[in-house]
């Protein structure tokens, strides 16, 4: 089994570069499925209050060693409040089975209800606590990111963002090596839209791989987070499958070259 590339977060915390996302999984199914992936070789699970598969992914954990895994979860966004914020999580730890989270993040801003800075106070007491290792924000646009530093000193360890070569965010991403914040990017994939393209398949064929191993290899090398998600048994595998080779300068900048600014989610100023 391969070592996976790990990045070192803000607080010194190491997270690895490739994980296994198991948004729309059904709870029923996603036991199998992570398990799946952590048999492949993968060690960081990334799910959420708002999956509703927790329980799910905690039966799956359960089976392997804590010490080797990087569990993630998300609040709620009908959770947003300080109070509000600190049951959520323990409800989420109840159907998770843990004892401590590696990340929680804030899943969506939600700026018209204006409570995010609350919400990310709570999550300052939980890392204080020792409750979770790692905190950071999800789908957070700069002007969000700017306030809660602004109001809290703290900056977040993670962003996660819809990050594809249609939606490269190369302002945010910016922002996000000048603060010190990791991105995160999920829909790597774009639920596949991306994968039948002309430069990226004719990548895959020049360098005899596949069109999703080229876009999570072109994530790694930009050094993006990924977090894939499949429920197909193969595609877990051969999304797993990219660390023993690397894209040439040519091959980055072409998938570079589609950015088009497409999202296949919401804006997050529109969510909320």
């Amino acid at each position: 089994m391969p070592d996976i590339p790990t990045i070192k977060l803000n607080n010194g915390v190491t997270m690895p570069q490739l994980g296994f996302g198991v948004w729309q999984v059904p709870d029923g199914d996603a036991t199998s499925v992570v398990t799946k992936a952590l048999e492949t070789g993968y060690r960081s699970i990334d799910t959420a209050a708002g999956y509703e598969n927790e329980e799910g992914v905690g039966k799956a954990v359960a089976g392997f060693p804590r010490e080797q895994l990087f569990i993630t979860t998300k609040l709620g966004n009908s959770d947003h409040g300080y109070d509000e914020t600190l049951r959520a999580f323990d409800a989420s730890m109840t159907r998770l089975g843990l004892d401590y989270l590696d990340l929680y993040l804030i899943h969506w801003p939600q700026p018209t209800r204006n409570l995010y800075v609350e919400t990310w106070k709570a999550l300052i007491r939980l890392a204080d606590e020792g409750r979770v290792t790692a905190i950071g924000v999800s789908n957070f646009q700069p002007d969000h990111l700017e306030r809660i530093i602004n109001e809290t000193g703290r900056v977040p360890a993670v962003n996660q963002i819809e990050l594809h070569p249609f939606l490269q965010q190369k302002e945010l991403r910016e922002m996000h090596a000048k603060l010190g914040v990791a991105t995160e990017a999920w829909s790597p994939l774009t639920s596949g839209d991306l994968l039948d393209h002309p430069t990226i398949v004719a990548v895959a064929k020049r360098i005899g791989r596949t069109p999703a191993q080229v876009v999570l290899r072109w994530h790694l090398q930009l050094g993006n987070v990924a977090i894939p998600k499949s429920v197909t048994p193969h595609r877990i595998v051969e999304n797993f499958d990219v660390f023993d080779f690397e894209l040439a300068e040519t091959d980055v900048a072409e998938l570079s070259s589609l950015d088009k600014g497409h999202r296949t989610g919401p804006h997050p100023d529109q969510v909320g």
